[in-house]
């Protein structure tokens, strides 16, 4: 059931970043089940999770719609969320770090590079479900660890913009981008915690807020990918039917 979920939402939230679901219109389960061969009750789950995200929103009644989002909101919400981030791995950093969050962190960077290494070994796409969850996870750690809940509470906040949260990466049938990028989004997870735990506040700093425009602009680059590739297969001639 859990991977049968993780493909409908996936497949779904391809749908709604390439443009085949437009901002405003309803996502409607007897449609969908039927074009993606599943149950309405895996159905849900996903347009569930996709409300999380903020790609859905649930109507009064009953249903979802697809929310009304531009990429520069969520430019800007990642940006906002760069500088708060920035701002707890300082403080984390210059206050230093406990035993505990670092093995937290260790652990987190540790599953990173078998996700990544997974992917490399058997020239495939990346687990983008697993690796935005242990992303979650890193990024929560070190925002909790800082000790600063009125901080946490805004990161909180602007992750409700959709795509704007660390744990919003998700499949986009891009594979070769999607693994660059989170090849490189595991460096910096490891060049962050190196500076944390070098009690380097300044440095920390500004590699959280580089990482966060780094994750900006490659969610730009996903989203005109996942149009374009649309857009090219729109534009292929279809035959005739005889």
């Amino acid at each position: 059931m859990a991977s049968q979920i993780e493909r409908v939402t996936a497949e779904l939230r391809r749908r709604i970043l390439g443009g085949a679901l437009q901002p405003g219109e309803r996502v409607l389960e007897v449609q969908c089940s039927a074009e993606l061969g599943v149950s309405r009750t895996p159905l849900r789950l996903a347009l569930g999770e996709l409300e999380k995200e903020g790609l859905l929103e649930r109507l009064p009644r009953r249903g979802f719609r697809v929310r009304q989002v531009t990429l520069d909101e969520v430019a800007m919400a990642i940006d906002v969320r760069g500088t708060l981030e920035g701002m707890a791995v300082r403080l984390l950093a210059e206050q230093g770090a406990s035993p505990r969050t670092l093995s937290e962190l260790h652990g987190c960077i540790e599953q990173g590079r078998q996700i990544v290494q997974a992917a490399v070994d058997a020239g495939e796409a990346v687990d983008t479900v697993s690796w935005a969850t242990v992303n979650a996870r890193f990024h929560r750690v070190l925002a909790q660890a800082a000790g600063n809940p009125v901080l946490v509470s805004a990161l909180e906040h602007v992750a409700k913009t959709p795509m704007a949260g660390p744990g919003a990466l998700g499949a986009s049938g891009q594979a070769a981008i999607e693994l660059s990028f989170v090849q490189r989004a595991q460096l910096d997870h490891e060049d962050i915690v190196q500076a944390v735990e070098a009690r380097e506040g300044a440095r920390a700093e500004a590699l959280m807020r580089e990482h966060a425009r780094r994750s900006r602009d490659n969610k730009r680059i996903l989203v005109n990918a996942m149009r374009g590739a649309r857009w090219a297969a729109d534009a292929v001639p279809q035959p005739m039917l005889a």
